[in-house]
């Protein structure tokens, strides 16, 4: 991947991610389907400025949709990365 922000598409914020970034120093984030966790890593280190001592990654499919009764079709599938960030390091992402 070139770009940092082709690899981070979107921080996620939800009740899960922030109990996880206040109890553990991970943060959560949507990157791209192609993206590794090398990739994953730079783009954290370079964009937030912190310090990424690991990275998870979640791949999740698309879910079928229907419309109406005849048209189906599915979700875009996307994948999620936790980074724990060294000890001490702290990002506010909301």
């Amino acid at each position: 991947m070139n770009d940092i922000y082709d690899v981070i598409k979107n921080p996620r914020v939800s009740e899960k991610a922030t109990v996880l970034h206040e109890a553990n120093g991970v943060i959560t984030l949507e990157v791209d389907v192609k993206a590794t966790k090398v990739d994953i890593k730079k783009a954290v280190e370079k964009a937030f400025g912190k310090k990424a001592v690991s990275v998870r990654t979640a791949n999740y499919d698309g879910k079928e949709r229907r419309k109406r009764t005849k048209a189906a079709g599915t979700s875009p599938a996307w994948k999620k990365a936790y980074v724990r960030l060294a000890a001490g390091e702290s990002l506010d992402l909301v």
